[in-house]
């Protein structure tokens, strides 16, 4: 049965797609089988794998309103082991549209539950907001994965995020964890980024992943090529970082297995 995990902060350009691409590019290289949900009406998850959004007819969007099977629409990446349920400009009206729905907040879940046995582990990138589609992303998922980004007002907006999560906790989704804070954005050069570091990991603790994201202009130039970075250029320190996320992550999980190197690098 694949674990869901969500990627969620309501702070826009904290790292969430950059995560969802590169980690889901890391784990299928390290042979697992990875779905990515774009579940940001933005569609930057889409369009980062390389594909084209407006040639997309069918996402995410017809699933939730119009109860269309996800096994249906799902699209190949270039990543063997990788595959998307892509998004679409459409899924900004869903919001409104799901309002007087029965289980509003469980539409998602439904639309998960139909696929994610097929996969070993499944990646849903939310929308910078804290609304019925990021609640519905969180309300589906085993854990949520928080990207904060080692700048200026880093932890400004966490408390009202973890409030959130509390609530959906109580209400929604009892067995939701937090899987870990990851730090995006590093310059090991800036004092402040170390502050932010300190300060992140003194406050979170062991629920901070080891692994930090560095700052790295592979990682920035990667989806206008529509690639991960792993394709884009894989000896890159954004690649190198993700695929240390990926193993640090499947350890904890207890679903480490050896790869074959030579095939990540091919």
């Amino acid at each position: 049965m694949g674990k869901v995990i969500a990627m969620a902060n309501q702070k826009g350009g904290v790292g969430k797609t950059t995560t969802a691409i590169n980690l889901g590019a890391s784990l299928a290289a390290l042979e697992h089988k990875i779905l990515v949900i774009d579940a940001d009406p933005q569609a930057n998850a889409t369009s980062g794998l390389g594909l084209d959004t407006k040639n997309i007819k069918t996402s995410i969007y017809e699933c939730l309103i119009e109860g269309t099977n996800p096994r249906d629409i799902l699209l190949d990446t270039e990543i063997e082991g990788m595959q998307l349920l892509p998004s679409h400009i459409d899924l900004v009206g869903a919001e409104i549209e799901m309002l007087n729905m029965p289980n509003r907040e469980k539409m998602l879940k439904q639309v998960v539950s139909k696929v994610k046995d097929d996969y070993d582990i499944v990646l849903i990138d939310c929308s910078p907001s804290l609304g019925l589609l990021t609640v519905n992303a969180l309300t589906a998922a085993d854990s949520v994965i928080i990207p904060v980004q080692c700048e200026y007002f880093a932890l400004e907006g966490l408390g009202k995020l973890l409030n959130t999560i509390k609530i959906i906790q109580n209400r929604l989704n009892p067995d939701l964890v937090i899987e870990g804070f990851l730090l995006t954005m590093y310059d090991a050069r800036l004092r402040l980024a170390n502050q932010v570091v300190e300060e992140v990991r003194k406050h979170f603790q062991d629920m901070v992943f080891e692994t930090i994201v560095q700052r790295n202009i592979k990682l920035s130039e990667a989806p206008s090529f529509g690639k991960p970075a792993l394709l884009y250029d894989a000896n890159s320190r954004g690649t190198v970082n993700y695929l240390n996320l990926a193993r640090e992550l499947l350890q904890k999980n207890n679903m480490t297995r050896i790869p074959n190197e030579e095939k990540i690098l091919e």
